[in-house]
């Protein structure tokens, strides 16, 4: 029977963290899930995986700070103070060992988490990373994004269009409107988590992980960036998936819950 997904809250370091939250109906038999999404998006992506994956065990998909229902912290933070963040929700939960799912700027705040918490975190999950190079890195600090809100409708529709462009293969209207609804919400701090994003040393750290490692580079915008972790992956494997993009939790849930599950129900 697939569980009923509700939401709490739990203080943290910038306020409150919004968690979604599947738990089984009878005892879990696997250990706890955390999920981490991209930005500028919300825990929203995790439905398919909450609703699958929360048959059996604990699945927890916190909304970052500043994104969905969680509150904005004061100043723009960087991924250790996600990472924080996701400490402080760990706490509230009282688990003695988690798994990870990192997705986009979730890859990178599960990477800090497990550093930080290494004997507290046991497998992860990481779905298109970004190792990216400082042209790259020069490039997104030069690029004028988010558009600057306008009162006509031309912020509107240019934001609208970009979520269409990146739409992933098989990605319907209600997925994208989801999605650009949240960036929406984010309002002129919508680039924050990419600023973090951007200012991580993933190429640094990933390498110092312990933690078994299954690693996914869809066809996203990090299609080619995310090959650069392969070589840098000390406990774990890379794959790339041609097929899915943005959108994969929605349009291929069959398929990427039963990886989850191949690497984490051991």
């Amino acid at each position: 029977m697939p569980p009923t997904i509700r939401s709490t809250y739990f203080d943290g370091p910038f306020g409150q963290v919004h968690v979604r939250i599947a738990k089984p109906v009878g005892a879990p038999t696997h250990l706890p899930l955390l999920c981490f999404h991209q930005s500028p998006q919300s825990s929203q992506v995790f439905t398919e995986v909450l609703k699958d994956l929360g048959t059996d065990r604990c699945v927890y998909a916190p909304d970052t700070p500043g994104f969905g229902e969680s509150d904005l912290p004061p100043e723009p933070p960087d991924i250790a103070d996600y990472a924080r963040a996701m400490i402080a929700v760990m706490d509230h939960l009282g688990h003695q060992k988690f798994d990870i799912l990192g997705y986009h700027t979730g890859a990178l705040t599960a990477t800090e988490l497990a550093l930080a918490r290494p004997t507290q975190i046991r497998r992860m999950v990481l779905i298109g990373l970004a190792v990216l190079q400082q042209p790259e890195i020069d490039a997104f600090f030069k690029t004028p994004w988010p558009v600057p809100m306008t009162m006509d409708d031309s912020f509107v529709r240019g934001e609208w269009n970009r979520s269409v462009q990146w739409a992933g293969p098989g990605s319907t209207l209600p997925i994208i409107a989801r999605g650009f609804v949240d960036k929406l919400k984010a309002g002129d701090k919508a680039f924050w988590g990419a600023r973090a994003a951007m200012r991580y040393p993933f190429a640094e750290k990933l390498p110092k992980v312990t933690q078994p490692i299954m690693a996914i580079g869809p066809k996203d915008d990090l299609w080619e960036i995310s090959t650069r972790a392969a070589p840098l992956i000390k406990n774990g494997t890379f794959e790339r998936w041609p097929d899915h993009g943005f959108g994969i939790f929605d349009v291929a849930p069959t398929r990427i819950n039963a990886k989850i599950r191949s690497h984490l129900d051991v």
